[in-house]
């Protein structure tokens, strides 16, 4: 799906929104909300839908919003404010997700409806949805979008938090799929799917009618099946900072381009380049340079 605007697209993500507590210290984070600061620094308006509670770390995720040009919409609750614990191994992030937090209650809002009413594109992921209170209200709200919204479905399965059942829901609702290679042997034993990569991606667009299936293999490549074509690139050889956040800004970045009028191939590319810079940064939205370099190119 190719979406020409005249306009500066409106990117929404609808789910967590959390700080990352790294060895280093906190991090402001998500998956959804690092998808929408990504989709925003390459060309978008983005917004994130969520929770945070009334307390201190609420006050400064709202402030890190801000600071970040990320107009977004957070209900104030009486819960804690949502955080999860990472080690890093290796350069690799290892997660422990709190429980029963802030975002784990996000409530119907008019604000967001609205909002949701007139998105270009809308990111929604499985571990948004582990409560029965924020499952109904993402539900809800991804069933106003536009007919012709792209819907980014990350799957983003962490520990205990998804199902069979609720990934096929989030699939009939998604024009794009995005997942990794870890993920991808969980869901080839799930869904009985081809051995080759290619084939089990391909298979997830057509069995689900979806504009893109996206595979990420961590330093290896990554793959983009569309409707008409396919495009894998190798992963850029770049010094590790840190990972995290690497896949939520290929998601943002794909996103953007092709909102602006992308080709697959040019997506993909921007998006390859924005992992491998954001690889070399600590944390989930580093300030970006005025130009990302063309990490592809130099692999050429």
């Amino acid at each position: 799906m190719t979406v020409a605007t005249t306009h500066t697209p409106l990117v929404l993500s609808i789910g967590e929104i959390l700080w990352d507590m790294l060895p280093s210290g906190k991090r402001a984070g998500g998956a959804p909300t690092n998808f929408v600061y990504h989709a925003t620094m390459n060309g978008t308006n983005g917004s994130a839908i969520s929770a945070v509670g009334n307390d201190a770390l609420g006050d400064e995720l709202v402030q890190q919003c801000e600071a970040h040009h990320i107009g977004a919409v957070l209900e104030r609750n009486d819960y804690p404010t949502g955080t999860v614990k990472v080690s890093l191994q290796n350069g690799i992030p290892q997660y422990t997700i709190i429980q029963d937090v802030a975002w784990d209650h996000i409530a119907p809002n008019a604000q967001a409806s609205a909002l949701v009413r007139r998105a270009d594109a809308i990111c929604f992921g499985t571990l948004g949805l582990r409560s029965k209170e924020s499952r109904a209200t993402i539900l809800g709200l991804l069933d106003e979008a536009p007919a012709n919204a792209l819907k980014y479905f990350d799957i983003n399965i962490r520990e205990k938090f998804y199902s069979k059942d609720l990934i096929e829901d989030l699939l009939q609702r998604a024009t794009v799929f995005k997942l990794n290679d870890e993920e991808l042997v969980l869901l080839r034993t799930m869904f009985k799917l081809p051995s080759d990569d290619t084939e089990a991606c391909a298979w997830f667009r057509g069995a689900y009618d979806l504009d893109y299936v996206i595979l990420t293999a961590g330093g290896d490549f990554s793959t983009i099946v569309g409707r008409s074509a396919t495009s894998t690139l190798p992963t850029p050889h770049v010094e590790v900072v840190d990972t995290v956040s690497a896949g939520d800004s290929f998601s943002g970045a794909f996103t953007a381009e092709i909102l602006k009028g992308a080709s697959l191939a040019q997506a993909h590319r921007a998006a390859v380049n924005t992992a491998a810079f954001v690889c070399t940064q600590a944390g989930a939205w580093p300030e970006y340079p005025s130009h990302i370099p063309d990490y592809v190119g130099a692999e050429e």
